[in-house]
């Protein structure tokens, strides 16, 4: 299978954070916010301040490093948020649902919210803005830095 990528800014990373707090509008008031490390950390921040959300725990599952998949482990739990209820958990993505469903079982009460969701995980969140194809891999702004990049024209200077 053939991977796309999906470059992902900080100001489209804002709007799209913005976009899911407008649907999570409903969901106020709130006890707190539980962010996903280390990819949910970024929008819970905007989405707390979007929906005036002072207490904000987090949530850590290791399931991969940059070379390999493996089993999932909690290695720092969201003791404040008890069963969930009245939560908010954030993430930046839903890939596979290996994180999710760990996430699922620890805070079974909690409405989770994803700004992106791949078609595999898609199911165990309750909300998410924008859908990529299972095949793409979102690069985030800060696993990125801007360069320079060569005009097409001169990587191809024939066609």
């Amino acid at each position: 299978m053939a991977t796309h990528y999906y470059t992902v800014t900080w100001d489209q990373l804002h709007r799209d954070a913005r976009a899911l707090a407008w649907r999570l509008m409903t969901l106020r008031p709130l006890k707190g916010i539980v962010a996903v490390t280390r990819g949910g950390l970024i929008p819970a921040a905007i989405i707390a301040r979007e929906l005036d959300v002072r207490f904000i725990e987090s949530v850590s599952i290791v399931t991969y490093d940059e070379e390999e998949k493996g089993q999932p482990y909690v290695s720092k739990p969201p003791a404040a948020a008890g069963d969930g209820e009245g939560f908010l958990i954030v993430d930046d993505l839903v890939d596979t649902g290996t994180t999710g469903r760990v996430v699922r079982g620890l805070l079974p009460k909690a409405h989770f919210a994803c700004v992106y969701a791949k078609p595999a995980g898609k199911e165990i969140v309750d909300s998410f803005v924008t859908e990529v194809s299972q095949d793409t891999w979102i690069l985030f702004p800060w696993d990125t830095e801007p360069q320079f990049s060569v005009p097409l024209a001169k990587r191809n200077p024939a066609g």
